[in-house]
């Protein structure tokens, strides 16, 4: 079996997608955010078609995914934010509470919304996962985000 590398992004082609990004560690999520703007273009996304938004931070996330979700004008949320592990237990609450409140939305109004928050143990690892290129998390976000607003298209009524 592939990584998902491995395979050919799906077409973004007369999808609408939106990606709500936090404000917080600004430097990387907006690497994160090239990167999906970027995969969005190369899957013959169409400019008009793509809404960008920012939020303070990632626990912010959940909220405007939400909000967006619910117009129905978009196919699937791309949530884009970097939590970088600190000495004291605020990560794991942030973290897990974004994760959550992000499932929770998907939920509860069927809109994909892809995790592409960043859960790292330093600043390192988040530069790694936000640097340009295959491995930008932003891009894979994006990806995935096609990928099940394709699926939720196909699936029967």
């Amino acid at each position: 079996m592939g990584k998902a590398a491995d395979f050919a992004p799906p077409s973004a082609s007369g999808l609408r997608v939106a990606i709500v990004a936090a404000r917080y560690n600004e430097q990387i999520v907006e690497q994160l955010v090239e990167g999906a703007v970027e995969a969005w273009r190369a899957a013959n996304g169409a400019d008009d078609a793509l809404r960008v938004e920012r939020v303070p931070g990632a626990f912010e996330l959940p909220l405007a995914a939400q909000v967006l979700a619910r117009t129905g004008l978009y196919d699937a949320i791309v949530a884009l934010g970097c939590v970088i592990r600190g000495d004291t237990a605020h990560f794991d609450f942030v973290a897990g509470e974004c994760a959550r409140g992000l499932q929770d939305v998907m939920l509860a109004t069927a809109v994909p919304v892809a995790f592409g928050v960043l859960t790292t143990e330093n600043v390192q690892q988040a530069q790694q996962r936000s640097a340009p290129g295959v491995q930008n998390k932003g891009a894979e976000a994006l990806h995935t985000a096609i990928a099940m607003a394709q699926f939720v298209r196909r699936a029967p009524a």
